[in-house]
């Protein structure tokens, strides 16, 4: 887990989550636009796919486009999956119009050590990908990498942050969604000058093959 819910790979959810479905679509599909091929399960792990790679809150009417069903089968598969996640780690919460998943805030003081404790210990393999995603597509949204990885990465960013190694940049204009960027810290630890200095890398991420050499200074 990157301290959230899995850090299962989930190619197809990503597939779904791009920069064209983040915006608002304008009304649920129509009769003709309705898919018949999902059962309540299927349709309960559709939208688990999605939430567990999205950067922000997700609405009812978006999920009802993306997964051509109507809003009222999204709803109930909402509130169906809210219902079996009592008394675990996480939950599923409705926050400004939209649904996504959070970490338990009774066990804040868990994941608040995790993230702290991640300063004195080397990076993870998914947090040095994740950093790799930022340092060669920035400035680049969560949402983005996380459609890039497969996972949700915004545990692994905020320990990123925590650590010094990416911050905020500005807004996407498109989409509102918060952009990152590497910091001099991180420039200072790879030993360059600029951004532009790093390494040739392969232009389709994440084939990433030699990152550990690229990056070992990080985790020395």
């Amino acid at each position: 887990m990157d301290n959230q819910i899995s850090d299962q790979n989930s190619d197809s959810a990503a597939g779904l989550v791009s920069e064209n479905v983040i915006s608002e679509p304008a009304s649920e599909p129509t009769d003709g636009q309705l898919s018949h091929v999902y059962d309540a399960a299927t349709l309960g792990r559709s939208i688990e796919a999605i939430l567990m790679v999205v950067d922000e809150p997700v609405t009812e009417l978006t999920l009802a486009s993306v997964l051509k069903v109507t809003v009222d089968q999204i709803v109930d598969a909402l509130e169906r999956l809210q219902g079996s996640y009592q008394d675990r780690g996480f939950s599923l919460k409705a926050i400004n119009g939209g649904w996504r998943f959070y970490s338990s805030p009774d066990f804040s003081a868990a994941v608040e050590k995790f993230v702290l404790d991640g300063q004195q210990n080397r990076l993870t393999q998914a947090a040095l990908e994740t950093l790799a995603v930022v340092a060669y597509r920035q400035p680049i949204s969560r949402a983005r990498v996380s459609a890039i990885r497969g996972v949700n990465v915004e545990a692994v960013m905020k320990t990123l942050i925590t650590r010094g190694l990416v911050d905020e940049f500005g807004v996407e204009n498109e989409t509102g969604a918060i952009l990152y960027k590497t910091t001099s810290y991180f420039l200072e630890r790879l030993g360059l000058n600029r951004i532009q200095d790093l390494p040739p890398l392969a232009p389709h991420l994440p084939d990433i093959d030699g990152l550990d050499e690229i990056l070992d200074s990080l985790t020395d």
